[in-house]
């Protein structure tokens, strides 16, 4: 099937800023796209226009180093993977995988989200029209990473959530859902630092797990599992 991108790519400068924005559409089989991008306020896509990939499977690299970058992307296909790598402070993530519910649900996604830096908002959401077949979600938080906001929805029969972070003051509001049993619900979370406040939600019939370790002072942790 033939592969349509179109980027669209508007570089701004002044004499006290540089911001490179990028938006794509993509619709074919399969799309394999890595995007590196330094500086501060740099967008893929943003809040009014979404990035989007419409295809049986989509690989998406994408680095950014610096300050207030924004990046919103929707995935619409059967096969997602990807790395999304964050250095710098106040930046904004906003993934969707299954946001058009017209192309096989996000059936298999392997994402990985590494950041180094504070007051970083990353929202994070797969199988949402129909439970992904197999989810394997980790998001690592390097030394140093304080006042971060983490929201992963994952909706899969086997989700694997993993979580460390190594920092302070850091909120995480995870919920997992779909139908377990058979190495179905996982999740597995690693705090260092002090100050969390975190919320979980699991549900779905049996195989629920949780493995929960946490260090420092002051964690506000409420965890609720359903069967």
């Amino acid at each position: 099937m033939k592969t349509i991108i179109s980027v669209i790519m508007l570089l701004m400068m002044t004499s006290l800023s540089y911001a490179n924005d990028i938006y794509v559409t993509q619709s074919g089989a399969s799309l394999d796209l890595d995007i590196t991008q330094d500086g501060e306020n740099n967008t893929v896509g943003n809040s009014t226009t979404a990035s989007a990939s419409a295809g049986a499977t989509t690989i998406l690299n994408i680095d950014q180093i610096g300050d207030s970058n924004v990046i919103t992307y929707q995935i619409a296909g059967a096969t997602y993977t990807g790395v999304i790598n964050l250095v710098g402070n106040s930046n904004n993530v906003d993934l969707n995988c299954d946001s058009g519910g017209s192309n096989s649900s996000c059936g298999t996604a392997n994402a990985v989200i590494n950041f180094t830096g504070s007051s970083n908002d990353i929202d994070l959401d797969i199988g949402q029209t129909s439970s992904a077949t197999s989810a394997d979600v980790d998001l690592v938080g390097q030394s140093g990473s304080d006042s971060n906001v983490i929201a992963a929805t994952v909706d899969g029969n086997s989700a694997i959530l993993t979580i460390t972070v190594n920092g302070d003051t850091n909120n995480y509001l995870i919920d997992i859902d779909g139908n377990g049993d058979a190495n179905g619900h996982t999740l597995i979370h690693s705090h260092t630092g002090g100050i969390a406040d975190v919320d979980i939600t699991q549900s779905g019939v049996n195989d629920n797990m949780i493995t929960l370790t946490t260090s420092g002072d002051n964690a506000d942790i409420d965890i609720s599992q359903t069967d």
